[in-house]
C-alpha cells in the first residue's frame, strides 16, 4: 500500500498540538509501541553525579482548578486557547521543553500555584 508522505507531513504541520497528542496516543495503541525516547542510564560514569543543563517541565495532574491551569499554561508556551487545554485536559503533558534549571523551577512554581503536579525531566 503506497501513502504519500509529503501529504501526511502536510496535514501534520497544519495540526494542533492536541490533535498531534491523540494521534501519537492512537499510534502507540494501535502499534503496541511507546514515543517516548530511550533513555541512557549512567554506569557510574565521570558525569553521573553532574546536574543536567536542560530540563522538560511536564504537567502530571492538572488540579482542581482547570481553568487557572489553562490560563497558566498559555501564559508559558504561547499556545492558543484549544491547545493550552488539549494539553491540560491530555495529562500528562510536557509544557516546555530543554530549559534552563531556574526557568523549570519557575514554570512549576507557576503550575504547581494552580493546582497542577509536575514533574522535571
Amino acid at each position: 500500500m503506497a501513502f504519500d508522505k509529503d501529504a501526511i507531513i502536510a496535514s501534520l504541520k497544519e495540526a494542533s498540538i492536541s490533535d498531534l497528542n491523540d494521534l501519537v496516543k492512537a499510534i502507540e495503541e494501535e502499534f503496541d509501541v511507546s514515543a517516548a525516547a530511550p533513555v541512557a542510564v549512567a554506569a557510574g560514569g565521570a558525569d553521573a553525579g553532574a546536574a543536567k543543563d536542560s530540563y522538560d517541565v511536564e504537567l502530571t495532574e492538572s488540579g482542581d482548578q482547570k481553568v487557572k491551569a489553562i490560563k497558566a499554561v498559555r501564559e508559558i508556551t504561547g499556545l492558543g486557547l484549544k491547545d493550552a487545554k488539549g494539553l491540560v485536559d491530555n495529562v500528562p503533558s510536557v509544557i516546555k521543553e530543554g530549559v534552563s534549571e531556574d526557568e523549570a523551577n519557575d514554570l512549576k512554581a507557576k503550575l504547581e500555584e494552580v493546582g497542577g503536579v509536575v514533574t522535571l525531566k
